[in-house]
């Protein structure tokens, strides 16, 4: 037997996978622009260094592959990062805005 309960004013409960909750937060966030601004920088950033790392002398030591699986890396880390630094600044922003609703005194 489940102990699943309707959450309060919904018929959903915490069992259904199809929770439009989880959807409605991160769009209220904007998470999806947010990945998608961070792993553009990201990207660009990566193909900027592996430009400029290649064409140096020291490029010769080493393949050129072993250069671009480095920029996924570093495209892939810098995007990640900075989707949740974007996503943390929407969330202290709404958090702000919500907090200026209530009428609370700083």
């Amino acid at each position: 037997m489940s102990d699943a309960r309707p959450r309060p004013g919904t018929d959903a409960t915490d069992d259904q996978p199809g929770r439009p909750g989880t959807a409605a937060f991160l769009a209220a966030l904007r998470v999806r622009r947010n990945a998608k601004v961070g792993f553009a920088l990201g990207t660009v950033l990566a193909l900027a260094l592996l430009t400029l790392v290649v064409r140096g002398a020291a490029a010769a030591q080493y393949p050129v592959y072993l250069y671009a699986a480095l920029a996924f890396v570093l495209a892939v880390g810098v995007g990640l990062l900075l989707t949740a630094a974007l996503t943390v600044g929407v969330a202290v922003r709404r958090a702000r805005e919500m907090d200026g609703e209530t009428g609370r005194p700083d």
